[in-house]
């Protein structure tokens, strides 16, 4: 029999190890992949897939950043010398302009001289910029040249103000808009969260009843089992009316009340461990405080909070993290205005909000789908460093 517990032993043991490195394994293999396919955005050209912009060879301007050709096609930079060019207005030009100089008999049959036509355009008009398909490029027309666009860059992409994914000829994904809301929002999630949590906490472990807490501890904990999606329409149908009505905005779905219904959806995380932590202080160290003088509150808050001091600061970062990958709740709630704003009370954008609305529109492969695994990959990064934090105060406290 021992031997036969013994052989029991050594496969359930091997069953672990195997099953502790399969799990790692996976993950390891989930974030390289997760990288891998954000990195590549940094290899595709600025201008949208399949197109390139032309302008006349006599034109001096030979290259053009994202935000200028937005400013162009946007008509907010209209003359050429703004970009050190000719002293000429900037006349735009896509492929559908075409039939304002040709009908479809001058283009032939299956449009076979369309190339020539348009290079004839551009040949003609030294204030024009063509935005057109690579494969009607004028390749017989020396006096048509490309624009060097160059690729996305990392600076542009962390410090750019701007998230257009779907803006023609060039598409902008500055950043900085969903890491800013991200953090707002969150911010002031665990700002709410954190008093409210603990304050129950040190309730149901030092004040209430037995049987009160046996009764509210799993409620408690069945509140972080509700889907998203149920604290998303509470906050839809209840929160963002209370905010519009209560502050007179003209919209309800601003980033207080995603605080609000982040914070609510915190409180269970927060309420749960930190209660845990404070009922692990030992019984002999709450006498001891008794026995030296000291009043129930003085024993609270001199001895068993600063003794459960890792465990609550683990339960703040949890909750931190629940609120900064919240996604459906902080969709419904915020807005999802790509906008730079320290303001509580305008709209904002979270990036796992960006990422649920836009990867089902994303074409696969494209520079949009790519930004959104780079989204992916700063949320990593930052719960990541939460993380990090948590464990060096935990054991910075012990």
């Amino acid at each position: 029999m021992k031997f036969i517990r013994k052989i029991i032993e050594r496969i359930v043991e091997s069953i672990l190890t195997i099953s502790g490195w399969v799990a790692s394994i996976t993950i390891l293999l989930i974030v390289i992949f997760l990288f891998k396919e954000g990195i590549g955005l940094f290899n595709t050209s600025i201008i949208e897939k399949g197109y390139i912009l032309c302008v006349n060879a006599n034109n001096p301007v030979n290259e053009l950043n994202p935000n200028q050709i937005k400013q162009i096609f946007d008509s907010d930079i209209e003359n050429w010398n703004i970009l050190k060019g000719n002293n000429e207005d900037i006349m735009l030009f896509r492929l559908d302009d075409i039939f304002n100089y040709y009908d479809e008999n001058e283009l032939g049959e299956s449009y076979e001289l369309l190339p020539d036509k348009i290079g004839d355009v551009i040949t003609n008009n030294s204030n024009i910029i063509a935005f057109i398909p690579d494969e009607y490029f004028p390749k017989n027309h020396t006096n048509v040249k490309r624009l060097n666009t160059g690729k996305h860059n990392f600076a542009d992409f962390i410090t750019g103000n701007e998230w257009l994914p779907t803006a023609t000829p060039t598409p902008l994904f500055g950043v900085l808009p969903l890491i800013t809301g991200t953090l707002l929002v969150s911010f002031f999630a665990i700002l709410l969260a954190l008093p409210f949590g603990l304050g129950v906490a040190v309730f149901l472990s030092e004040i209430a009843p037995q049987t009160i807490r046996k009764l509210l501890k799993p409620m408690i904990e069945l509140l972080a089992g509700i889907p998203s999606v149920v604290y998303g329409f509470f906050g839809l149908v209840v929160i963002v009316p209370f905010v519009q009505n209560t502050f007179n905005l003209p919209v309800g779905e601003t980033a207080i009340a995603g605080s609000i219904v982040l914070a609510i959806m915190a409180l269970p995380t927060i309420i749960t461990i930190a209660e845990d932590s404070m009922r692990l202080t030992p019984r002999s160290m709450r006498e001891a405080s008794l026995a030296l003088g000291g009043t129930h509150w003085q024993t609270i808050y001199r001895v068993v909070v600063p003794n459960a001091s890792s465990g609550i600061i683990a339960a703040v970062i949890l909750g931190i993290g629940r609120a900064i990958g919240e996604t459906m709740a902080a969709l419904m709630v915020t807005g999802n205005a790509a906008i730079i704003t320290g303001n509580l009370f305008s709209p904002v954008r979270t990036i796992p909000a960006t990422i649920a609305a836009e990867l089902g529109e994303a074409p696969t492969g494209g520079a949009h789908y790519e930004a959104l695994f780079i989204l992916g990959c700063i949320l990593f990064i930052i719960t990541m460093l939460g993380s990090i934090c948590a464990e060096f105060l935990a054991n910075k406290k012990k």
